[in-house]
Parts: C-alpha cells; sequence; structure tokens
C-alpha cells in the first residue's frame, strides 16, 4: 500500500518536471544616465538647496552621476562629506558643474552663470517673474536651452507642487516670527503668542485666505491665539474653515471691519497673492498709524509689492524696521529662515521629476506623458513655448504640443 502511495507521488512529481518553469524578468538597464549639476547659491541671501544628499543616494543608485559644486549644501547645513559619502562628486570649479546636461538650482542663474552653459542643456530653476529681464530670456534662448521654472510645476491633483510647499512653510513660519517679535527681547510689548488660564490670548489678524494664510492660521491656533481671517473670496474663506476643522472669525473685506480689527490686534500678516502683476495694498498707513504700539505686521507678500502701505523690503540681516511704532518685518524669501525644512521639501519634488527622465528615456518623453511638468516648461531647445512670457516681451512663442509632437 505504501509502496503503490510512493509510486503514485512519484509519478505526479516526474509530471510535474514537465510543466512549463516560471523565470524571474530580466531587469532592464536604464534607458538614460544622466549628469545632474548642482551649482552653489549665489543671490543674495538664498541658502536652499534643491537636492539633499539622501536624494542625491537615490539617483546615484538609479545609474545617474551627480556633481555639486563645493559649499552648495552649507547653507541648510549639508557638508560636502555628507554629499560624497552618498556618491556625489565633489568640485572647487563652477565651470566643471555647469558641464553637466542638467543643471538643478533654486534662484535663475545669472547671466554669467549662463555663459557657462552649454546648448542644448536642461535647466530647473526659479523663474522669479516680478525680477525677470528680456536680455535673461534671451540668453537662454540663443544657448537653446531646455528651461523649466518650478514655481509652474503641478502634480497630479493639478496644484501647484512648489509653490504649495513653500507656502505652507512660510505660513506657519510666519506665526514664529511673530512670536519672536512680540517678545521684549526683541523690542516687543512682551506677550506670548497665544494665552492660558486667566490670561487673554494674543489676536492675530490674517489677511489672504490661501495656503499661506491656512497654515498660518492653523499654527496660530495651535499656539492657542485668536485668529481673525480676511479675504475678498467666500470660496476661500468656507473652504479654509473646513481644512481648519474649526470655525474661526472669517470675514470678507469690508474697510469698517477689518480697520476695527487691524487697530486692535497685536499681529497683522498680510498674505495675499496677485494672479499678475502687483499684490494689492489692503492697509492704508493711516490705518497703520492707529495700530497699538509695539504690534507686529508680517508682510508675506512683499516680493509682489506688499499689502500694507508702509511696507518696504528687508532681508534676513536687518528684518524689521519701525513705522508709526509698529515692528515692520518684509523680508521676500521666508523659506529661505528654514533652508534644511525648505529643502526637504523641495527635494521631495525634484528627485521624483529627475528619476522620470531618466527612466522615460529624456525630457520629452517626460513633457510628453506629464502635463504638470509641461506647463512648466518656457523654453523648449531655444523656443520660448510660455505665451505670457512671449506677450511680455513681444518675443516670438512655439506650442510645446505641436514642437513635442514634431519630434516623436
Amino acid at each position: 500500500m505504501a509502496t503503490g502511495l510512493r509510486e503514485e507521488m512519484a509519478s505526479i512529481a516526474q509530471k510535474g518536471l514537465l510543466q512549463p518553469k516560471e523565470t524571474l524578468s530580466e531587469i532592464k538597464q536604464k534607458s538614460n544616465s544622466l549628469y545632474i549639476g548642482i551649482p552653489k547659491e549665489i543671490s543674495f541671501q538664498e541658502t536652499r538647496i534643491a537636492l539633499t544628499p539622501l536624494s542625491v543616494a537615490l539617483l546615484v543608485n538609479h545609474g545617474h552621476k551627480v556633481l555639486l559644486e563645493s559649499g552648495a549644501g552649507a547653507g541648510a547645513n549639508f557638508s560636502d562629506n555628507d554629499y560624497s559619502e552618498q556618491g556625489a562628486q565633489i568640485t572647487f570649479n563652477k565651470k566643471d558643474v555647469y558641464d553637466a546636461d542638467i543643471i538643478v538650482k533654486i534662484a535663475p542663474p545669472t547671466v554669467e552663470e549662463i555663459n557657462l552653459m552649454h546648448k542644448g542643456q536642461t535647466l530647473i530653476s526659479a523663474l522669479q517673474m516680478g525680477a525677470l529681464k528680456e536680455g535673461y530670456l534671451k540668453a537662454l534662448l540663443n544657448k537653446k536651452i531646455n528651461a523649466l521654472c518650478f514655481e509652474n510645476l503641478r502634480d497630479e491633483g493639478n496644484v501647484l507642487t512648489v509653490v504649495r510647499a513653500m507656502s505652507e512653510i512660510v505660513g506657519a513660519t510666519s506665526i514664529f516670527i511673530a512670536a519672536e517679535y512680540l517678545s521684549s527681547v526683541t523690542g516687543g510689548k512682551g506677550l506670548m503668542l497665544g494665552g492660558f488660564t486667566g490670561v487673554p490670548p494674543t489676536e492675530i489678524v490674517i489677511l489672504g485666505a490661501g495656503t499661506v494664510g491656512e497654515y498660518a492660521a492653523r499654527t496660530a491656533l495651535s499656539l492657542g491665539a485668536e485668529v481673525k481671517v480676511f479675504d475678498s473670496s467666500i470660496y476661500r474663506l468656507r473652504r479654509l474653515q473646513n481644512n481648519l476643522g474649526s470655525r474661526v472669525f472669517t470675514s470678507v473685506m469690508q474697510p469698517i471691519v477689518l480697520g476695527k480689527a487691524v487697530t486692535t490686534c497685536d499681529v497683522v500678516i498680510g498674505a495675499i497673492r496677485a494672479t499678475h502683476g502687483r499684490s494689492p495694498c489692503i492697509v492704508t498707513e493711516e490705518t497703520v498709524s492707529r495700530m497699538k504700539p509695539d504690534s507686529v505686521v508680517i508682510d508675506v507678500s512683499i516680493d509682489q509689492g506688499g499689502c500694507f502701505e508702509t511696507s518696504e523690503v528687508t532681508n534676513h540681516k536687518d528684518p524689521v524696521f519701525r513705522k508709526h511704532d509698529v515692528i515692520h518685518y518684509c523680508v521676500p524669501n521666508i523659506a529661505s529662515r528654514v533652508p534644511r525644512t525648505a529643502s526637504y521639501a523641495l527635494t521631495n519634488i525634484f528627485t521624483p521629476i529627475l528619476v522620470d527622465i531618466g527612466e522615460m528615456g529624456g525630457l520629452m518623453s517626460l513633457i510628453w506623458n506629464k502635463p504638470g511638468i509641461r506647463e512648466a516648461l518656457y523654453i523648449y531647445k531655444g523656443h520660448l513655448t510660455s505665451k505670457d512670457l512671449a506677450a511680455r516681451f513681444s518675443l516670438p512663442y512655439k506650442d510645446i504640443e505641436l514642437l513635442v509632437a514634431a519630434n516623436q
């Protein structure tokens, strides 16, 4: 009986050997090995970096080469050694970095840096529309650069991903700045931002219910402050209420209500952005003059002109000034106050794009398959592909979809 069973099992096993075997699929080689350059930022007080050491390690593991200019990460407290340990090559020569096929940086390159670039290079950086000059565009066009501005990058949800990330950081950081300048150590009125049992909370007015306003309100509420939010859009105010998950004072821009709130509060944060051109000036000098002594004004919109009549551009070394005995903080690049956090947020956006360029076989395939990347491309092979820029500088415009389709 046992012998018959063994023979039957042996017969089944023998039949199994005749069945086709599963085989491991061959691992595909990367279709395109990238040469990525990360130059040191030379723009005033720009301390962020586009790629962190761990992101460099990921790119190197995908078969890409990363060349870093010495000291590029110092502003965000990343050393050359941090990068070299993750596979990056370090150079002291800026020209070597600009020999790379892809340049990834924060601030737009200067004309001198563009002169170091070569024909057909890909540039990922900010564009900074407010300070843009025609000579900058023509220099890139002459080099036939493929240029993407990260302010226009959109994710799968059609959200301006870099703008959103930086706005979240700026919104939260603005409240910490307010807390700092309410302290008597910095010349403030000596208030703790927030409140506790028996002590009334600090009053904060936020102008604008966008991402900056939302994260400023979220942070202020978590610290116990009393928050009032003003915006011209009922939709944005309703969205902010829903996102916060709690009821806060909201109002449209009624001059009387707004004037009373601003003159009686301890902190006003201006976070109103313009779609095109200058941000609207909401608070007049006369209103500021009636604010309580040692109150704090933080104008987040100063890079677009500011929404306070009394605002003047300052910097991180000399960030505040007094006008009508009100402390004004008007630094345009607040995210560089926390450069390491900002760099982590940026690298989470840029690294997948670089990986996709490699795996899809080049920039052309990426912009063909991802509309959110395509919208950020403003120069392609020497052609201006942004309607807004073409109209602004009276330059010839080419439709990017037609250009890419013609090269497929």
